[in-house]
């Protein structure tokens, strides 16, 4: 797990500042998505700051979860923060040319590079790569592909696309199940044990208070197990894998 010097800190909440308030100028659609997701410009198109842009307009019915998938994008950022983690890009609510959504940064990577390369040639990666098993169990992460885990220029993991995350179901579907039966290292333990007495107001204010109650419930499984999880059934693998 990557800590924060002072000058990232800041430079995050410049990136935040940034998000909220500067204008949006979409740049195009992105391809291969199954609601309408686009790449922007955050102030102008001369800006090196670009974002992803997904708002409530665009999104596709689902039977399991709600309208408003934008705004579990947004809590996972924010659970990501409170837990010190720092593995979901800085996500904010948005007032955008498609209506109210999520923005958030994008990180620029090599798409060559997805879990599953990291996880056979890059070792050195694979701290962070548990860190982001145990969020996806916390966040209940209904799909986590490997090319949803990115690594940009400084060898920080990111993780993306969280808009189906925290049912109060548990419904866990990921590609990470490598470290499965490993004991949890304890940096990676105690920011879950900090859920049990109470979610993140700026978390639980995007929930409802089953998804709150299921979340907690989901921290104390792994405080008491303290293992990674490994899978039951072929059905918690997403589909494609990438």
């Amino acid at each position: 797990m990557h800590a924060r010097n002072s000058i990232e800190m800041r430079k995050c909440l410049e990136l935040v500042e940034q998000l909220t308030q500067d204008d949006i100028i979409i740049e195009g659609r992105m391809p291969n998505s199954s609601n309408l997701t686009f790449r922007v410009w955050v102030g102008n198109e001369d800006s090196d700051i670009k974002g992803i842009y997904k708002p409530l307009s665009g999104e596709r019915p689902l039977w399991d979860f709600p309208p408003g998938l934008y705004k579990r994008e947004i809590a996972a950022y924010r659970l990501s923060e409170a837990m010190g983690y720092h593995i979901v890009p800085p996500t904010v609510l948005r007032e955008g040319p498609l209506g109210e959504g999520s923005l958030q940064l994008f990180i620029t990577h090599d798409p060559a590079q997805h879990y599953f390369t990291m996880l056979d040639t890059r070792l050195e990666l694979h701290d962070q790569l548990r860190t982001m098993a145990v969020f996806d169990v916390v966040a209940n992460n209904t799909d986590r592909k490997g090319g949803h885990v990115l690594v940009d220029d400084d060898d920080n993991i990111w993780g993306i696309d969280h808009g189906v995350c925290f049912s109060d179901e548990f419904k866990l579907r990921t590609v990470i199940w490598d470290f499965g039966g490993e004991t949890i290292p304890d940096h990676i333990l105690t920011p879950v044990a900090s859920l049990l007495q109470s979610v993140p107001l700026g978390v639980a204010a995007l929930l409802d208070e089953e998804e709150i109650e299921a979340l907690q419930e989901r921290a104390q499984w792994l405080v008491d197990h303290a293992v990674f999880p490994s899978p039951e059934s072929r059905y918690q693998y997403p589909w494609p894998l990438l």
